[in-house]
């Protein structure tokens, strides 16, 4: 069965410090930010890579990976946008959906900049391979006490379910700390996402066709983003879709700031999975 890995790398934000912060080497042996991601991926089955990339992130990942990642195939697509028109390109969904023409088969899509666990990628390729191809979409629900920080405040997507454990909201909450979760009416064992998600063909079909309308409204704004989980939790929510949602146990690591390499590097001394 084909099954596609999908990392966005198209941000134009993805650099710090002069340097591609996925290219970041972090693993116990040396291994760079998406290379300790893909290792944790490609053993649940995937049958191709695609990354989505930049104007400033193209030639890059290129030239490191070229066609393939131990044996197998990558492709990429480019996020493009007019610069005479807009201050940055139209946010997430229009990064999923620049890669539509090589996205025919199933998919599980995350960021290149964070490290998922190998449990989480095996959870959303089992659940593809045992539903038919109209119920692929899927997530995985991290616990909002393995997610925060020691200190400042984070946003964080946050689940309510269905009793079947389909996903009946996904709401946006901001400014999570650890001292503040009674007020926010959250708890440590609330159920976030962390942006890693399955999904099938028909359902990128949806957020194309939401796409196409955003820009048409906002043909004249800018700076708008049409964002991945705000158009997802929309599709849920008008019931275009259901979503299966599988708490994991497994440990999630990102690198957003110059600081985070070294807490990261420190945690994978344990080689974490």
């Amino acid at each position: 069965m084909e099954i596609a890995l999908v990392y966005m790398v198209a941000g134009l934000s993805s650099r710090f410090g002069g340097e591609i912060k996925q290219f970041a080497k972090v693993g116990p042996n040396n291994e760079t930010l998406i290379e300790y991601s893909l290792n944790q991926a490609l053993p649940a089955g995937f049958t191709k890579i695609v990354f989505i990339v930049g104007n400033k992130t193209e030639e890059p990942f290129k030239e490191k990976f070229g066609n393939n990642y131990k044996g197998v195939p990558i492709f990429y697509t480019l996020q493009k946008f007019d610069e005479e028109k807009r201050d940055k390109p139209w946010g997430t969904t229009d990064a999923l959906c620049s890669a539509k023409e090589v996205l025919d088969c199933p998919f599980v899509i995350c960021n290149g900049d964070d490290i998922y666990g190998t449990d989480s990628f095996k959870i959303l390729v089992e659940h593809i391979k045992k539903n038919p191809i109209e119920l692929a979409n899927a997530t995985i629900g991290y616990k909002l006490k393995n997610v925060l920080p020691e200190q400042g405040k984070v946003n964080r997507g946050v689940f309510e379910t269905n009793p079947d454990n389909t996903i009946k909201t996904l709401t946006e909450i901001f400014d999570i700390g650890k001292t503040n979760l009674k007020e926010k009416n959250l708890s440590e064992e609330s159920l976030i996402s962390m942006n890693i998600c399955a999904f099938s063909p028909h359902t990128l079909n949806f957020f194309c066709e939401v796409l196409e309308k955003f820009k048409e409204e906002n043909k004249n704004d800018r700076k708008v983003e049409c964002l991945l989980p705000t158009e997802l939790s929309k599709l849920i929510q008008q019931q275009k879709i259901t979503m299966k949602l599988y708490p994991t146990n497994s440990k999630w690591l990102g690198v957003t700031n110059p600081a985070d390499e070294s807490k990261v590097k420190e945690q994978l001394k344990n080689k974490i999975n």
